[in-house]
């Protein structure tokens, strides 16, 4: 096994570990009843929606709406400093090797299709959209925008999110009879983004994580400062291109190493035929090895 595919392979494996391990409540699926034990009070690294029958934590983005505007300011808390925490170790590895819904859009661009896309029309300017989806679906309508008793909704997760509907709306809705009644225009309006979202990961590589992902574009901020990330030899770079061949969003990573729009995945690593970019570990001191 030459090293490409021995990379994803593991690439591969670890997502699914990851997956798995983020849902592993196993009776949930069984009974189309969500988890709701300790655990749930914890929030895993990825997009993992809450209401997933399997799921065993909480997606940061849900929680961060759910308590922005709480009267409990140590959970709002709890949320903003684990997001910093996973951000300042991982930065956005976490989008290439443990999203759940990161591995169902590899799997989707896997499928064999005329013309796959390297990126749309006004690329640059569209992946500015999930700091948009952050700072005003995310914080700003749920802080902001409440009701008379003063409590704000989750807005990204309610209206836009397509991660919950696959995840937790249509699983609940195939397994739970009751629920069956209750599709309405909200739920119709949800899965036609999803249906958008899935047949869009055929053709592009991760429509999701470029464009709308404001938990992608959090974790982005921290990659040029996170405890590991990538560095280029100047010595053996040939600024060739090959890497930004292998890069599937198209990120040229002998300019741009450290890429707000990088997700870790390591495909220029390993195609880069001089080992010029290696990942790099930052000790607290601030010394690098």
């Amino acid at each position: 096994m030459d090293k490409k595919k021995k990379h994803g392979t593991l690439r591969l494996v670890v997502q699914a570990a990851a997956a798995a391990l983020s849902n592993g409540y196993i009776k949930g699926f069984s009974q189309g009843r969500i988890y709701e034990g300790s655990l749930k009070y914890l929030c895993v690294p990825g997009m993992n929606c809450y209401s997933c029958p399997g799921a065993l934590g909480s997606c940061p983005i849900g929680s961060l709406q759910a308590t922005l505007n709480s009267r409990d300011y140590k959970i709002s808390m709890y949320v903003v400093g684990f997001m910093i925490t996973v951000g300042t170790l991982l930065g956005r590895f976490v989008c290439g090797f443990l999203c759940p819904f990161g591995l169902i859009q590899d799997l989707l661009y896997k499928i064999p299709f005329i013309k796959k896309f390297k990126k749309l029309p006004g690329e640059k300017f569209l992946r500015w959209f999930r700091f948009v989806f952050l700072a005003v679906f995310v914080i700003i309508l749920p802080m902001f925008v409440v009701d008379f008793i003063g409590l704000g909704e989750p807005w990204f997760c309610k209206y836009v999110c397509p991660v919950g509907l696959l995840e937790g709306g249509v699983p609940l809705v195939l397994l739970n009879k009751a629920m069956r009644g209750a599709i309405g225009f909200l739920f119709k309006w949800k899965f036609s983004i999803l249906i958008l979202t899935l047949l869009l990961s055929i053709i592009l590589y991760r429509p999701f994580c470029r464009y709308v992902c404001p938990l992608g574009a959090f974790y982005g901020i921290f990659n040029k400062f996170s405890f590991i990330r990538y560095k280029v030899d100047p010595l053996k770079c040939t600024q060739c291109g090959i890497c930004q061949k292998a890069c599937k969003l198209d990120i040229p990573v002998y300019k741009k190493p450290n890429s707000m729009d990088c997700i870790r995945c390591g495909d220029c690593k390993v195609s880069c035929p001089h080992n010029a970019i290696t990942s790099i570990q930052i000790r607290p001191s601030g010394h690098s090895y």
